[in-house]
């Protein structure tokens, strides 16, 4: 018997076999080596878009919460403390009971049963939190040293608030005291006041101050000393204002005035306001910690509030306190705003997060159909072999997630380190849908593609397939949502959709991505004829690069659908999300020219000094200041026993007031209008026949409505009157807002009633210090830039802009990145055809031109389209649409509501770039393929 050396048989080749069970490859292991790169792409893909998922909702949380403090910040803390008062103890009790009652320990005691009826999320703020005993009604102080403005004495409040030491600090004597027993009848009190009060009244320490009794002998009341509050903004203080500072109350009869102050007695002097007919009653003011609370937490918020108002805590506080507590507060209305506010602004950001998130999870799916297509013939090889469709999608997905699971991970980190302080469960919820996403896309397109076994497929191209009655159906319910979804937001509107809630809502905010996706659908089956049209006369022109391209784009792969509704969903949410934020930036520019009449306004309640145009023209950045006369409560009326009609009446120089109008665009006019006419009609009046001449006058609809053209009379507030005929119409001019006006030539009025009151400036950058340095005191200056950013005031408003410009600038990117893959997926068949055509003679610019021409029909059917679905998106859109709660954050804006309109560059911007991105691609691989030359892509047996 012959052998090798090795101990094999003679006549055997290669080794002899190991005995015992095959160990097959780890598929998961295996195929990350075999492709490093696309597990790489993948996982940052996955990373990249869980953590714009994660960080959506986190950021959404930041600016609602910071929208929720500012406006409890803003509000006063009088609004947003809830005060529960009870009246002075029951009459039926003794005397000595009725002392105890207004005594500290006793309020304290109710002040912790108050606390205790407070409901989370309502959280007292126990440092600024206050109780005490005061009179309701102020009694006068008839001592000579206090201050009298018009002669009347000034009326004095008793407060016996607790923790007044802890609250300020004395700036002259001491605090006050009650060392023996304070009783009703105590002749002598020790208080304090606060610095303004003393200020304003004349108050010193060691003054006295005489109270009158209640069936006894005034009560005097010793300063002691003279405090400073030590947090003068802090609810301890500004719950009740009057304890801080004096208020000056003028009496409507007779116009005269007095003061009202409040003098502060030590805490367990309550007693003595029994003596006094000031109506003494307990309070315990609750002010709320506005640093816990955020905007997840307003619905419970308002439910707490109303359970302190009218419902069970109010209860529970009357049983264990007084029957007769009541409580106030306007909290709920503070909270009511905010409401309102994100109800309007919610549904806008939403239109942008379900854009960008549509665009988002179409290229994740691109992805994993680009790797389902790569694999094609590696799965449908193992399906032929005897591969289970469900150990194949089990290895699949096993495969994916092993990339994507970590990535998912590492990007929800990314956005929690990144946007801190914020709910958890939202962005977990968001990360791990797209984690699924990306884990399930791949083995789902696998188990469409191979749920038969074949291993040659039938012909897919956009010119030869037809679609299915499954793909019909599915095409029809899309339109059917579409439509529905379209149909109630112009019924609707964003208004009621953001108050109503429920899946209504979500299908509203997913209108303009369900337009982009019908026309998608619309454009894909529309795509082919053209091809098929062209494709006979192109065969017909000269040279080959033309009719060629036109082929190879008819024999595109039928799956274009994918990426064509990604980057018509981006486009369509691009000029979309643009045509709201040019609309909101519109809406604020005019509210703020409305406002203001110009770029910039000065107005006095008198007449303004005869200089002061001059200087005004001289300060840096004025163009021009035009005087007008504004006399804002003059009466129209036609005849002498009619009612009169208030009216603003505006005199101004007809040429330069005209001019500022029409470049405003605010009721513009020729100078020739004003032209003022006699009775007879013959040329203006002189000053000597002023109030006799006829004056024609620009007035307001409604006036118009009710004088028409037949001449009236005018009364000013200094009773000179002028005699107008309405000459033209305006809804809008320059000098006056939401008013009913009439514009006249000045010249026509009387001397004293032409003297300018304001002055409209026009000018690019003016400088508002320097506008108030030449004014001078005693009048206002308003910048139309000032009153457009005090638009902007609420978080909510730039939070909510920031949330939807990053969420367009998303969806571009990940259109882009759509439409990267669509060439991808092509580039190894592309190069292959220039290698093989410059084989036979095809130039380098022939193959650039080719490659060009070919990815042209598609990117210019997606930019075509995807301009004309965001144009149709906002016409169908945009009456349903209200801007104005984003736009000024509901303060009093001229103007009316803010609708969306089309924005140019919003429609072409983002249109252009598809194509440019698009001819950039295809010239870049063009130069590549050339720059590597042709042996590799020839190569026998390479699967193209």
């Amino acid at each position: 018997m012959t052998g090798t050396d090795d101990g094999t048989k003679a006549g055997t080749r290669g080794p002899a076999r190991a005995s015992g069970p095959r160990v097959p490859a780890p598929w998961v292991r295996t195929r990350l080596r075999v492709a490093p790169a696309a597990a790489l792409a993948l996982a940052l893909l996955v990373a990249l878009t869980a953590a714009l998922a994660a960080a959506f909702p986190r950021a959404v949380d930041r600016y609602e919460d910071a929208g929720l403090r500012r406006t409890l910040d803003d509000a006063s803390p009088r609004r947003t403390t809830v005060q529960f008062f009870a009246p002075r103890p029951d009459l039926e009790l003794s005397l000595g009971e009725g002392e105890n009652a207004l005594r500290e320990a006793a309020l304290r005691k109710g002040y912790d049963a108050v606390l205790a009826a407070v409901d989370k999320p309502l959280v007292a703020d126990r440092a600024q939190s206050s109780y005490g005993v005061r009179t309701s009604d102020p009694t006068d102080a008839s001592d000579s040293f206090l201050a009298r403005p018009s002669g009347l004495p000034p009326r004095v409040a008793l407060v016996a608030q607790n923790a007044l030491g802890a609250h300020s600090r004395p700036a002259s004597g001491r605090l006050p005291r009650a060392t023996d027993p304070v009783t009703a009848t105590t002749s002598e009190v020790e208080a304090a006041v606060t610095t303004e009060t003393a200020r304003t009244l004349h108050i010193k320490v060691g003054s006295v101050i005489h109270v009158p009794g209640l069936e006894r002998a005034p009560l005097a009341v010793r300063i002691t000393g003279i405090v400073a509050p030590r947090e003068p903004d802090g609810a301890y203080w500004m719950s009740t204002p009057l304890i801080r500072e004096p208020s000056l109350i003028q009496l409507p009869s007779d116009g005269g005035t007095y003061w009202i102050g409040a003098l502060l007695l030590a805490p367990d002097a309550g007693p003595v306001l029994l003596g006094t007919p000031g109506k003494p009653e307990r309070y315990w003011q609750v002010a709320p910690d506005t640093s816990g609370p955020t905007a997840h937490d307003v619905s419970g918020l308002a439910s707490a509030v109303a359970a302190l108002e009218s419902g069970p805590g109010l209860a529970r506080i009357r049983e264990r306190v007084d029957p007769l507590t009541d409580a106030t507060t306007d909290l709920d209305e503070v909270l009511s705003s905010f409401t309102e506010l994100r109800s309007g602004i919610a549904p806008l950001v939403a239109v942008a997060a379900f854009g960008a998130g549509t665009v988002a999870a179409v290229v994740v799916l691109m992805a994993s159909g680009l790797a389902a297509e790569r694999r094609r013939g590696e799965l449908a090889l193992v399906r032929a072999r005897g591969g289970s469709l469900p150990g194949v999608l089990g290895r699949l997905l096993a495969e994916t997630a092993v990339v994507a699971v970590p990535a998912g991970a590492l990007g929800l980190g990314a956005a929690l380190l990144a946007v801190p302080h914020a709910r958890f469960s939202s962005a977990v919820a968001a990360a791990l849908a797209v984690t699924v996403l990306a884990c399930v896309a791949l083995p789902v397109r696998a188990a469409f593609a191979h749920r038969a076994v074949r291993v040659h497929g039938g012909r897919e191209d956009i010119a030869s397939v037809r679609p299915s009655r499954r793909r019909t159906v599915a095409e029809l319910t899309v339109l059917v949502l579409a439509t529905a979804a379209v149909a109630a937001l112009r019924r609707g509107g964003t208004d009621d959709a953001g108050s109503s809630g429920g899946s209504g809502d979500q299908l509203v905010a997913l209108a303009p991505v369900l337009v982009g996706v019908i026309a998608a659908l619309v454009l894909v089956r529309l795509y082919p004829f053209p091809l098929r049209r062209l494709a006979g006369p192109a065969g017909r022109l000269r040279g080959v690069v033309a009719p060629l391209s036109l082929a190879r784009a008819g024999r595109t792969s039928a799956s274009t659908a994918l990426p064509l509704l990604a980057l018509l969903t981006a486009l369509t949410t691009a000029a979309f999300g643009g045509s709201v934020l040019a609309g909101v930036h519109t809406a604020r520019d005019h509210a703020a020219l409305l406002a203001t009449g110009a770029d910039g306004r000065i107005e006095a309640t008198h007449a303004l000094p005869t200089a002061l145009p001059g200087r005004i023209r001289d300060t840096r950045g004025v163009r021009e200041a035009v005087p007008v006369s504004v006399a804002y409560r003059a009466q129209a009326r036609r005849g002498s026993g009619t009612a009169g009609e208030t009216a603003a009446l505006v005199g101004v120089e007809p040429g330069p007031y005209g001019q500022l109008s029409r470049e405003l665009d605010l009721g513009g006019f020729p100078a020739r209008t004003l032209r003022a006419t006699g009775p007879d009609g013959s040329g203006g009046s002189s000053g000597g026949s002023r109030g006799k001449a006829v004056v024609p006058a620009i007035a307001s609809p409604s006036l118009a409505d009710r004088f028409g053209t037949a001449p009236f009379s005018v009364q000013l507030e200094d009773d000179s009157k002028v005699t107008v005929r309405i000459a033209a119409v305006r809804d809008v001019t320059p000098a006056v807002t939401d008013l009913d006006f009439l514009v006249v030539d000045r010249e026509a009025l009387t001397r004293r009633a032409a003297r300018p009151t304001a002055l409209l400036l026009t000018g690019g950058h003016l400088d508002g210090a320097a506008l108030r340095r030449a004014a001078g005191g005693g009048v206002d200056v308003r910048l139309r830039a000032e009153v457009r950013t005090a638009y902007v005031h609420s978080p909510l408003q730039s939070g909510a802009e920031r949330i939807y410009t990053a969420a367009v600038a998303a969806g571009a990117g990940y259109a882009v990145l759509a439409l990267l893959l669509a060439l991808v997926r092509a580039a190894p068949e592309r190069s292959a055809l220039l290698a093989r055509l410059r084989t036979m003679g095809l130039t380098r610019a022939q193959g650039r031109r080719l490659l060009v021409l070919e990815s042209l029909p598609q990117a210019l059917l997606a930019a075509v389209g995807g301009a004309l679905t965001g144009w149709a998106a906002i016409r169908l859109l945009a009456p349903g649409l209200d801007l104005t709660a984003i736009a000024v954050a509901g303060r009093p804006a001229p103007g009316g509501t803010a609708r969306l309109r089309t924005d140019a560059l919003s429609l072409l911007v983002p249109s252009l770039a598809v194509l440019v991105v698009a001819t950039g691609v295809a010239l870049a691989q063009a130069w590549w393929t050339g720059r590597r030359g042709s042996v590799r892509e020839l190569r026998a047996g390479d699967g193209r």
